[in-house]
This record gives C-alpha cells, structure tokens and sequence, in this order.
C-alpha cells in the first residue's frame, strides 16, 4: 500500500518524494542560468579545479567538472550524471561564474546563412 494512501495530507521524505525535488534542490529553486545560453549542444570545458576552500559546490557540480576535463555539450553531460537538462544549465552557470568551466556557445543562425559559407559546401560537393 502506499504511504500517501494512508495520509494524503502526510509530507513525502526521502525516496517517496519523486525525482522532482532533487532537481529543485539542487539549483535551490533557480530555474534560469545567471547567463549564458546554454543550447543543448553548447560545450562545457573545465579550465581549473575548485579550490580547497572553494565553496557552495555540490557533488554534482564536482562530477561536471570530472566530466568536463574532456569538451562536453550540455545533453552529454545531463545523459552522464542524469539530472534534467535545465539543471544542468543552472549547475553550468554556477560553475562558469566561479571560473571553473568555460563555454563554446553554438554558431548563431545568422552566421549560418552566409552565401561564403554555402558556396564552400557545395564546392566541397563538386569536389567529390
């Protein structure tokens, strides 16, 4: 039977509170980066390791940097540590305004649409 059948008003502790609550206590109820865009493929690279004294990290934000010795997009590093991929951009922040990672933001649209561009691909094409 389940706890909450038998108290609906009773508070969920622990396991019975769902996969939710980590995720909200985590970013401590943030749900937007402090800055940055943070597409699903932007890359996350560790540039320095926390100091002793650093603090405010949590295990997570330490297994990012772990992670993150290597280049990673924001879906790669929420698929490894299996939080939500908005925590991760909150986590992401945090880390980046601390000065431990750096980010390779996405090539925006309007530099997709150059013609230079274009044309280099279809050469590229001919070429074959």
């Amino acid at each position: 039977m389940n706890p909450r059948d038998e108290h609906p008003d009773a508070q969920w502790i622990g396991e019975e509170a769902g996969p939710i609550v980590r995720p909200y206590v985590l970013t401590r109820g943030r749900t937007e980066p402090t800055r940055g865009r943070f597409d699903l493929i932007t890359l996350a690279v560790t540039v320095r390791s926390p100091s002793p004294g650093e603090m405010g990290l949590t295990p997570e934000c330490h297994a990012i940097l772990r992670l993150c010795r290597q280049p990673q997009s924001v879906a790669e590093i929420a698929a490894h540590v299996d939080l939500p991929a908005g925590t991760v951009r909150v986590l992401l922040s945090d880390l980046l305004d601390h000065g431990l990672v750096t980010l390779q933001e996405p090539q925006s649209e309007t530099d997709m649409q150059d013609e230079r561009m274009y044309r280099a691909v279809l050469d590229g094409l001919r070429a074959l």
